[in-house]
């Protein structure tokens, strides 16, 4: 199998020690794990099924879900096949419990393409909100802002604090947080569904959830309260001024909580803020799934299976979110930590399932599968730079990006339909 790793210290360490431990449980099976960087693995993925030696089993990150379905083996078919149908109607597989229906419903919904679940995550995550409380209490702010309107207030408290921050706040010019933002109003990028029924052909940028997000956000760097730190999907910029006490509110992934001191009681995460003039409706979703390929023998196909499910059992994966900050994926999981009483001492780790559970399980709660969606992200980001930074008129502006999108989408399915070569760029990640 061929997982994704991150920048952290032993990633995949307690992956290859559950593989040991299945092994023996299981001797028939050996389970072979390689690591690739998330960027490149479909184009590993790639390469390796049409050189006829895919991988059993590999992991894409989740704004990569359309990737891995255009995935094809030398004679043209799709590479993976969607999990639900290989399990069919089986409750276990070589004695290990089936766990597609413990799936935390936000989990099961963005996963759920084309009326089936297609893969089973390996991580989990969302964005957070982090706020530096001493700063607060200096402001007199009394609660942490639950609302865009309740946090431009707070931005508006800080600016006026003597000896205060430069700015109030800080998140990047990030594709993700745009996801973020328009499934929390229950908004819609792509037609069908999302691309969750079938493959997107269209995109808009300029629906109503969008710009209520893109004129609430220029508001506050007009006013001097956000502050852009220069460049394209900078989390390093966002930490650091945030870190340095530039800031007293910043954004990031709920995985930022294992880089947090254990002992750091001045800084508070909470759920993110959303639009007030609509309730909540779902949220963005990161991290990486496992993908099963198609056409295995039978009896690798249920070793491959039977390893997924010992995975994601709620003991492992329990486990497995204390040792890589991965939110839980699965109902049991989460009971596992309440019951041993880790929430209670570690509550901050429970605000990722919070914000995950709140959910309408609608068509817009969850963020699209996008198919070209390097090519959309790029549109989206450098719209809203040139709105901070260059004052370009948000709905003209884009208008424009949607049309730049568009034309990336369309070259996506173009080169993954088509007959001919496929263009590299296919393989490129967006996130």
């Amino acid at each position: 199998m061929l997982l994704s790793e991150y920048p952290f210290p032993d990633f995949l360490g307690p992956i290859r020690a559950r593989a040991e431990e299945f092994e023996k449980a299981h001797p028939e099976y050996r389970v072979t794990i390689r690591g690739c960087y998330y960027e490149e693995l479909p184009a590993q993925v790639s390469a390796e099924a049409l050189a006829g030696k895919p991988p059993t089993i590999a992991s894409y990150y989740s704004g990569a879900s359309q990737q891995a379905m255009d995935t094809v083996t030398q004679d043209g078919r799709p590479l993976f096949a969607p999990i639900a149908g290989l399990i069919g109607d089986r409750s276990e597989i070589l004695g290990e419990p089936v766990i597609l229906d413990d799936l935390i419903d936000a989990c099961r919904d963005f996963y759920t393409i084309g009326g089936q679940v297609a893969a089973v995550p390996l991580t989990l995550s969302t964005m957070l909100l982090y706020s530096n409380k001493p700063m607060l209490r200096a402001a007199g702010i009394d609660a942490i802002p639950s609302t865009w309107d309740d946090l431009t207030a707070a931005c508006a408290a800080l600016s006026r604090l003597d000896g205060g921050p430069e700015h109030a706040v800080t998140w990047p010019v990030d594709g993700k947080l745009f996801q973020q933002a328009v499934a929390q109003q229950g908004g819609l990028f792509l037609d069908n569904e999302n691309g969750r029924l079938a493959r997107a052909t269209t995109v808009d940028l300029t629906s109503p959830e969008v710009m209520a997000y893109v004129e609430w956000w220029r508001a506050l760097a007009e006013r001097g309260e956000y502050v852009y730190t220069g460049k394209f999907e900078d989390w390093l910029g966002n930490a650091t001024t945030f870190a340095e006490g530039r800031v007293a509110f910043r954004v990031d992934s709920s995985f930022a909580i294992n880089f947090m001191a254990a002992d750091d009681t001045d800084t508070a995460v909470s759920l993110l803020p959303y639009n007030g003039a609509k309730a909540p409706a779902g949220n963005w979703i990161g991290g990486d799934a496992l993908w099963v390929a198609d056409g295995l023998d039978p009896v690798t196909r249920d070793g491959a299976l039977a390893f997924i499910q010992y995975l994601n059992n709620p003991r492992n994966a329990a486990e497995w979110h204390k040792a890589s900050g991965s939110t839980p994926a699965t109902k049991g999981a989460v009971a596992v930590l309440e019951s041993e009483g880790w929430f209670d001492a570690h509550p901050v780790h429970r605000v990722a399932t919070e914000q995950l559970e709140r959910t309408t399980r609608e068509p817009g709660s969850s963020v699209p599968v996008f198919p070209g969606s390097h090519g959309i992200q790029t549109a989206i980001m450098a719209a809203m730079e040139d709105v901070l930074v260059r004052g370009a008129d948000p709905l003209a502006r884009f208008t424009r990006a949607t049309a730049e999108a568009q034309k990336a989408l369309d070259h996506y399915n173009a080169t993954c339909l088509g007959d001919g070569p496929r263009d590299p760029e296919w393989l490129v990640v967006g996130t």
